[in-house]
């Protein structure tokens, strides 16, 4: 064989390695951008920053815009990932926490565990918590799941 013809097996590779390797770059890509909404999530709530957890909710699910009257005098002093978020064929991710919580008012500190759902959203390049706030109990002590 002459070096003419191996070009277009060259060629040929070269093509099916680049196609290939945008599919892994925007795996990569969107990996990162899940690690980087969990743990902007986690951060938002761990620091009493309710508000911005609000955000990344889904927009269907914060029409209003307002939080539960439970995060009033809620303090999180403690956030753990059990399971870490793995994305999933539909696009989509599943994360568990464990968030360790009181209220200003009792000093009881509380658990809860917290399936968190997350979405990919093609049209704005995002990653949404699907599966809403967590439902922080003020009333009892014990162990909250949702």
């Amino acid at each position: 064989m002459t070096r003419s013809s191996h070009l277009p097996i060259l060629a040929l590779l070269l093509i099916s390695l680049s196609s290939g390797g945008c599919a892994v770059v925007e795996k990569d890509r969107r990996a990162v951008a899940l690690q980087a909404a969990t743990h902007g999530y986690q951060s938002a709530l761990r620091w009493g920053y309710y508000e911005t957890a609000l955000g990344f909710l889904h927009p269907d699910q914060r029409k209003t815009g307002a939080l539960p009257e439970t995060f009033e005098e809620l303090r999180v002093t403690g956030y753990d990932v059990t399971q870490p978020p793995v994305i999933q064929a539909d696009e989509s991710a599943v994360q568990v926490v464990a968030i360790d919580y009181l209220f200003e008012d009792a000093q009881v500190v509380k658990q809860l565990t917290d399936r968190q759902v997350w979405r990919w959203d093609d049209v704005t390049n995002t990653w949404w918590l699907h599966s809403g706030l967590p439902r922080f109990t003020p009333i009892g002590t014990g162990r909250a799941t949702r």
